[in-house]
């Protein structure tokens, strides 16, 4: 197998594992950001990890489309 196909396997399981190990994290989160809407700085501070936490993970989920299209392209195309 091509050096590609594993960093792609790589990339895309090192990634759910991270995911997946942040979630509960992230659903803390968001639940203590519903329960305290008055508090502005907690709030704040908390809302924009969880924020750069769904931007990474979109990005996470964009490279790896890539990464996959490309390992298409160069085994098949």
């Amino acid at each position: 197998m091509d050096l590609l196909f594993w960093i792609t396997i790589g990339f895309i399981i090192i990634g759910f594992v991270v995911l997946a190990s942040m979630k509960k994290g992230m659903e803390s989160k968001v639940a203590f950001i519903k329960a305290n809407m008055e508090d502005e700085e907690s709030s704040k501070a908390k809302a924009k990890s969880v924020i750069w936490w769904i931007v990474s993970t979109t990005a996470w989920g964009i490279v790896s489309m890539i990464l996959v299209g490309w390992c298409f392209k160069n085994y098949v195309g």
